[in-house]
């Protein structure tokens, strides 16, 4: 570059001396001006813009603490690649490493294998033949209520047909209500379910074997569908759910409001039936409402109808306050039900306890947490019921045993036996068989020389052959649970028969086999 008269009016020699600290010492343009006292501007100048780039001459590299232990490193990141900077730091101490972890985390960056890109097939699936199924998170999201919201969402892998239903719980009493509900809404099942490893599904997966859980099979197996759950973190395997669920999260949730459960699942009705199944699926170019309807629905395997149970199940002790612990709630029974071992089982909308096959409270289902919730007629009269009754006195809860009851548990005090578990025990019979058998019961056991609990349940199932009462079966249709049916007119036989019996004169069941013997 030639520099012209009118352009420079200093001397040649600052300007050859700019030219030597910049590219022969290597010396900054601040540091050019700082020691000729010119400006940074004048610097620039000088240099120009077309003359050829500084050559960098680095230094020797600088030592770094961690140099010694590269091949430790090395090492541990072959065995395993995705060791953190903590836990190398921990193996690196003993060996002497006196350094801290930032430098640390920076050759790991450096040092750490890179995944290689891995490439995906496209999965084709025929009318018919799989539907995936997911959760989603969408937290605390309901007004007033500490328990996160969970979308069920399943699609059929051909047509995208989607179904998506907001729950509180993803436990496998919900999860089992869920599938059921999805699976009248399409009108069948396909040959197979796919899953993602969720514990109500998958116990254990490993590379060598997957572990189903055994209530979820009994379902599959109830409805008549294959089970078959996704590798770990392959979500590629389940594209046809996972983004549906991302397609609910970008355009039915934000913005959205409402009052409660039932209101955010009759929005998401109104929205999957109106824009969800009734849009242009990116993927297919097609309506998939209109293609599972000509297409797929015709090709499902009608659901089995085998009775399943899909309650949320749990035992648990009656406290003493009368309560039953289910959900992070609190429900009353009957008073004298404590001690007792109780069977609890829940739907969405109510929660049934149960002694044996017996139930003993119903309750509205509370979806709130640290709730107590008390029926008036579990408190019943306990009021005036002696806190505690002295030994050899009958109990509160058995009083209505009365004076056989009495003579029982004073000869009881004398005894080894548990007052509280024959207590117990007495109380649950009670509730079964009813009072007057086990009145009885405890009198015939008396009458023997013997007391105890075992004994009276013995005479009670074994010597009368007695059944528990069992609570009567509830259809849900107020006109088939009224029906009464009367006792049948067996005469009718008689007089087909042509036989007429006097039941005075009727001949032993002895006589009858008599004659049957003479006629052999």
């Amino acid at each position: 570059m030639n520099f012209q008269a009118s352009d420079m009016h200093i001397d040649e020699q600052p300007a050859a001396e700019v030219l030597r600290l910049y590219y022969v010492d290597g010396m900054s343009i601040r540091g050019i001006a700082r020691r000729l006292k010119m400006a940074r501007k004048t610097v620039r100048k000088f240099l120009g813009h077309g003359l050829p780039e500084r050559i960098q001459h680095p230094g020797a590299p600088r030592a770094s603490l961690i140099d010694p232990y590269i091949d430790t490193i090395r090492q541990q990141l072959n065995a395993n690649p995705h060791m953190s900077a903590p836990a190398m730091l921990e193996r690196l101490r003993p060996l002497g490493y006196s350094g801290g972890v930032s430098i640390l985390r920076d050759r790991l960056r450096v040092m750490r294998p890179k995944p290689r890109p891995e490439a995906f097939l496209t999965l084709d699936f025929a009318p018919g033949q799989a539907v995936q199924v997911d959760w989603g998170n969408f937290g605390f999201a309901l007004p007033g209520v500490a328990r996160r919201v969970s979308a069920f969402v399943m699609v059929m892998c051909y047509s995208r047909m989607l179904y998506i239903e907001f729950v509180l719980s993803q436990k496998m009493g919900s999860f089992l209500r869920c599938m059921e509900r999805a699976l009248d809404f399409f009108g069948g099942t396909t040959l197979c379910d796919v899953f993602d490893n969720m514990k109500t599904v998958v116990l254990e997966h490993t590379p060598h074997r997957t572990l189903f859980n055994p209530v979820f099979l009994e379902y599959a197996r109830a409805r008549g569908f294959a089970v078959q759950a996704c590798n770990p973190g392959k979500g590629n395997e389940k594209g046809r759910v996972e983004r549906p669920v991302g397609f609910i999260r970008r355009r039915f949730w934000p913005g959205r409001r409402f009052r409660d459960l039932a209101d955010l699942n009759a929005q998401a009705v109104y929205w999957r039936d109106t824009f969800g199944n009734a849009r242009e699926h990116e993927a297919i170019g097609k309506v998939p409402t209109l293609v599972f309807e000509h297409e797929e629905k015709a090709l499902l395997k009608p659901a089995k109808s085998t009775p399943f149970d899909t309650y949320d199940r749990t035992s648990s002790v009656v406290t003493k306050s009368f309560r039953v612990p289910f959900d992070r709630n609190h429900y009353s029974v009957p008073w004298r039900l404590v001690g007792q071992s109780v069977l609890v089982k829940a739907d969405d909308d109510y929660v049934h306890i149960f002694l044996g096959p017996k139930r003993v409270a119903v309750h509205l289902r509370c979806w709130d947490i640290g709730q107590d919730i008390e029926h008036p007629s579990h408190k019943s009269d306990l009021w005036k019921r002696k806190p505690k009754a002295a030994a050899g006195e009958l109990p509160p809860a058995l009083e209505c045993i009365s004076e056989v009851g009495r003579k029982y548990f004073k000869i009881l005090a004398a005894t080894n036996r548990s007052i509280r578990r024959e207590t117990i025990r007495l109380t649950m019979l009670t509730e079964l068989f009813g009072v007057g058998p086990v009145t009885g019961a405890i009198d015939e056991v008396m009458r023997t020389g013997h007391v105890g609990c075992e004994y009276v349940e013995y005479v009670l199932r074994h010597k009368r052959g007695l059944s528990p009462d069992t609570t009567p079966l509830r259809l849900g249709d107020e006109a088939l649970d009224n029906i009464v049916l009367s006792e049948p007119d067996l005469s009718v036989y008689d007089d087909t028969c042509g036989i007429t019996l006097d039941p005075g004169n009727a001949p032993a069941r002895s006589d009858y086999n008599n004659d049957e013997e003479q006629q052999q």
